[in-house]
């Protein structure tokens, strides 16, 4: 068993979906430690999205240092609510070239893809059930890089609240998580916060951006720093993206920084 934060080894877990909607063609590492493929029944989009999430929290909940690589950003309230079960406390790294925190009020498209930040935060009551028990991340302790695209509203919700915001630089994560103090960190990485001209193929490529050198920096100077209890790679590239090699050179290099082994 590796030991809690301490830098142990890592639990690979894969999530193949985006959203309520699985991808085939997911890339599936063979050092994966547990693959989540509940059968999801007919139904609204959240009710699938809760079951998916409940099954993905089982398994963060058993795993000893859980690195879960997803196909979208939403399931990571399953890791963070298994990460809860066992850390009372809890502060939130979340690298991504959008904001997510968008809400159902102020989404002017409604995907739920757009509001996961939000989600940890407690401010989409009543968008799922409470089947996760998750308790929401106080602003104060989530701290969001990069999002150098964002809606309006989205922009002002932000301004308005009290996570901090800094630029997708090593030092600059270094000092706002030496500030946090030495509460235990779960890292989130949309790989979307890498620039868009070397990694082809996102969902929703935000164009220029820090190179995948130096988000691998940043991640290192993550671990180097604070103690990462868990982490998450929304892998959001197109389907057919998902299983190039591109994709998966990239996913591999992210999982290094973080000292994991992919194969």
């Amino acid at each position: 068993m590796a030991d809690h934060g301490t830098g142990g080894a890592w639990d690979l877990i894969v999530t193949p979906w985006h959203l309520d909607e699985h991808i085939p063609a997911f890339p599936i590492p063979a050092t994966a430690t547990e693959v989540v493929r509940p059968v999801l029944p007919a139904g609204p989009v959240p009710a699938r999205m809760n079951l998916l999430h409940r099954a993905a929290a089982d398994v963060v909940t058993r795993a000893d240092r859980p690195l879960v690589l997803s196909g979208d950003c939403p399931t990571s309230r399953a890791a963070v609510a298994g990460l809860q079960r066992r850390h009372r406390d809890l502060a939130v790294l979340w690298l991504d070239a959008h904001g997510d925190f968008n809400t159902p009020a102020i989404s002017t498209s409604g995907y739920l893809g757009g509001m996961a930040l939000a989600m940890l935060t407690g401010r989409t009551p009543g968008l799922f059930d409470d089947m996760l028990d998750l308790r929401p991340v106080p602003d104060t302790s989530v701290v969001l890089a990069d999002a150098r695209d964002l809606d309006p509203a989205e922009r002002d919700a932000l301004t308005a609240s009290h996570v901090h915001r800094m630029p997708a630089e090593p030092a600059a994560i270094a000092s706002v998580l030496d500030r946090l103090g030495p509460v235990p960190v779960y890292l989130h990485l949309d790989i979307d916060v890498i620039n868009g001209a070397q990694l082809p193929g996102a969902r929703f490529p935000s164009g220029p951006g820090p190179s995948l050198a130096q988000i691998e920096e940043c991640l290192s100077v993550a671990c180097a720093t604070a103690t990462i209890v868990g982490a998450y790679l929304a892998c959001a590239w197109l389907p057919e993206h998902a299983g190039d090699q591109t994709s998966r050179q990239a996913i591999t290099r992210l999982a290094v920084a973080l000292g994991a082994d992919l194969r």
